[in-house]
């Protein structure tokens, strides 16, 4: 459900009492190749334009994207993508409002997974905003969207009119 009243999304409790180990590799692969994997997108908008991070790691190395990651069992969704900011930009982020949703064809077409991500419009937290009026590298921001870049990703910021 988007979040249509004014102010951020505050964090939610978080029913995990302890973390879980993360799967192997192997066994994160054998099991998203039968089921789709839920992600969280981290949409930061500002009179830049749009804030896009190179990816550093497989699937996709190198393309700009919106900063996303895999939603961990048992983790509220807010959570998530505190979390993808974090670790991804280096970033405190607050919650505004849930956009949409992105499917990625592409994947499935190129044998890989099925993401389906959860797309959730942020702002930088006062601390962290000063740190990107200059963006460190692999970082950066966009009125015109690259061409390196997921087609289903542009699409979605497009529709949504954050970018063109």
């Amino acid at each position: 459900m988007d979040h249509v009243h004014g102010g951020p999304i505050p964090p939610q409790p978080n029913p995990m009492t302890a973390p879980r180990d993360a799967l192997p590799q192997a066994e994160y692969e054998e099991i998203f190749a039968k089921v789709p994997r839920l992600t969280v997108e981290v949409v930061i908008v500002s009179a830049d334009g749009v804030l896009l991070a190179r990816r550093a790691s497989e699937p996709c190395r190198g393309l700009w994207h919106i900063p996303g990651g895999t939603v961990r069992f048992g983790e509220p969704l807010t959570d998530a993508a505190r979390r993808v900011a974090e670790q991804e930009l280096g970033a405190e982020v607050e919650i505004d409002a849930h956009l949409g949703y992105i499917e990625y064809p592409s994947h499935l077409e190129r044998g890989l997974d099925w993401p389906v991500g959860l797309a959730f419009s942020v702002h930088l937290a006062p601390a962290s905003a000063d740190r990107f009026r200059t963006v460190p590298d692999a970082v950066d921001w966009f009125t015109t969207l690259p061409e390196d870049m997921h087609d289903e990703q542009k699409s979605f910021l497009r529709r949504h009119g954050l970018a063109t």
